[in-house]
């Protein structure tokens, strides 16, 4: 099978009541645990690639092993670019292999990210690829992404901003944080249905993305500290809620921060039970492991995708 575009798999999410999971790759560990996950749990997957990510790992070998990925597992695989900012970016990526990339001109006006996003569709559409478009801004901190305050998605503007750009599918703001420190002390995690069944009845059968969508799981805070980490206490997403979320017109679900902290939290252990171990296949095994384990808790518990490739 060959990489995919989004759209046809989003359909079927919307039909299904479940949402894909977009995970973010930096290298080959990272995409076998994942792919391998999807592939027992026979599910359709969105492997994404930040600007970061491509510049540390260089885009021709990330593009290599997700062709490898495909030839492994036979699944329905659809390569993003999480987080565009420009057009050059996207069109780079684009012209390099991505079958979907998102732009996100949510930082401008709204004039000018309609202006920017339309731009990147109408290239992106005349190669095939799929374009995600947002509106609204997470607050947290992910990689080249840095926002201070929540700015909420707009219902009001959804229509307007999708007719006018046709773009594929739309991020929107209702309460998910980049990173991994998404609420302070004291703060109740609390996700904005209201403004996603509002944009639901304003966009009715349009694919809906929620970025920000690590659950922080506990047990792998917990190791990363026992094993000599110094991180706060963190709050996630619960998982509860982003069920809820998939099985409304949410389709694409990102996960980043969980990815990070299984492998970071595997690595000390292995490191702290084997002082003396200096191969990297010692260590980045259980740490590939430990990716796959959590995303087959997300596929099956969270997104409800097992079984939909």
């Amino acid at each position: 099978m060959a990489l995919v575009t989004t759209k046809e798999m989003f359909k079927k999410a919307y039909d299904g009541g479940y949402a894909i999971g977009a995970f973010n790759v930096n290298n080959m560990e990272i995409i076998q645990g994942i792919t391998e996950a999807a592939m027992e749990e026979r599910a359709p997957l969105i492997l994404q690639v930040s600007s970061g990510a491509r510049k540390y790992a260089n885009h021709t070998y990330l593009m290599k092993l997700i062709e490898a990925a495909v030839i492994e597992t036979g699944l329905p695989i659809a390569v993003h670019l999480d987080h565009g900012d420009t057009f050059e970016l996207c069109k780079s990526c684009i012209d390099g292999g991505f079958t979907s990339v998102m732009i996100d001109g949510s930082h401008h006006r709204f004039e000018d990210n309609i202006a920017l996003t339309k731009q990147v569709v109408e290239y992106a559409h005349s190669k095939g690829v799929t374009v995600e478009g947002e509106l609204g801004q997470l607050a947290g901190i992910e990689d080249d992404v840095n926002v201070a305050e929540h700015a909420f998605t707009d219902p009001d503007q959804v229509e307007e901003f999708v007719g006018r750009t046709g773009v594929d599918s739309l991020a929107i703001a209702i309460g998910t944080s980049h990173g991994a420190f998404k609420f302070k002390p004291g703060q109740k995690p609390q996700l904005r249905f209201d403004i996603l069944a509002e944009i639901e009845k304003r966009l009715p059968e349009f694919p809906i993305v929620l970025h920000g969508a690590s659950s922080v799981i506990p047990e792998f805070v917990a190791k990363v500290n026992q094993y000599g980490g110094q991180m706060p206490d963190a709050i996630g997403i619960p998982e509860e809620m982003l069920r809820q979320a998939a099985k409304s017109a949410v389709c694409k679900i990102n996960i980043d921060s969980d990815l990070r902290l299984a492998m970071t939290a595997s690595i000390r252990e292995h490191f702290a039970v084997n002082p003396g171990h200096f191969d990297p296949r010692q260590y980045l095994s259980p740490a590939r492991a430990a990716i796959k384990a959590m995303v087959k808790r997300k596929l099956v518990n969270v997104l409800g995708c097992s079984g939909k490739a």
